[in-house]
């Protein structure tokens, strides 16, 4: 039994502080409430166009309100390996700000796809 118990303990010491890092509860709560009443977009949709646009994957996403605005904040990494982080909208899809060496955009554009919103 301590040979199951031992190892699944510090599995779980171990993931305890990556929890702790992980999305606040009251982050999530606050971003489905905000997609309930209209207010953002899909973070599926945004993240699809996103991933697209820039031609990358996602590494970590936050949701967050500044000065009133719904945020997503996307990290990700290019498909020549380079780590960028991108600040759209949530309501709009609209890319608000690009850190890292991004590049031109494929495409040009600078929608993350608002689905006829915006």
């Amino acid at each position: 039994m301590f040979r199951i118990f031992a190892p699944l303990a510090l599995a779980l010491g171990l993931v305890q502080p990556a929890l702790a890092d992980a999305k606040r509860p009251h982050d999530h709560d606050a971003a489905h409430e905000a997609l309930r009443r209209a207010e953002v977009l899909p973070l599926a949709q945004v993240l699809r166009a996103i991933e697209a646009q820039f031609n990358a994957r996602l590494i970590e996403v936050e949701f967050e309100r500044k000065s009133g605005q719904y945020i997503y904040d996307f990290e990700l990494i290019t498909a020549d390996g380079r780590i960028i982080e991108v600040e759209v909208d949530a309501a709009t899809g609209q890319v608000l700000k690009v850190e890292g060496d991004a590049g031109p955009a494929p495409g040009g554009g600078n929608d993350a796809g608002t689905g006829g919103r915006g």
